[in-house]
């Protein structure tokens, strides 16, 4: 008798939980962090632009990894021969210097000039890295 008490209370609270809510009406509570996130956000965005060049987030193609710097200095001499129009980077992680070209806001962007290029270069990879847009 006690469990049959027990279950009719529960039910008596599920039936008054659902006639409390109101059909077609949807009321949204944000917190006010968010507008300072939001705000925030665009402080860094507008940070990151110098002039009329903007760093993001993109694709840039690796075309050289070796040892001595000479070298890759020389590799990138030769491609801004082929390419004056695409900018290319030298950058050094031990005990590698790394020769990487493009700044391509799409991986397929990448993939074009990858496909290009595999006529010179035959170590070529594609890397995500912020990119300088103009």
């Amino acid at each position: 008798m006690h469990w049959k008490i027990l279950i009719g209370f529960i039910l008596l609270m599920c039936f008054q939980e659902l006639s409390a809510q109101e059909r077609g009406k949807v009321t949204v509570t944000k917190d006010p962090l968010i507008d300072s996130l939001i705000a925030r956000r665009l402080e860094l965005n507008r940070a990151g632009v110098s002039g009329n060049s903007v760093t993001l987030s993109g694709f840039r193609v690796q075309i050289f990894s070796g040892l001595e710097r000479a070298l890759v200095y020389s590799e990138q001499v030769k491609f801004k021969t082929r390419y004056p129009g695409i900018s290319s980077y030298i950058s050094y992680t031990q005990p590698n210097y790394k020769l990487r070209v493009g700044d391509f806001r799409t991986r397929l962007e990448a993939e074009k000039l990858m496909n290009e290029l595999k006529k010179y270069y035959s170590s070529l990879f594609i890397f995500s890295e912020m990119i300088i847009l103009k």
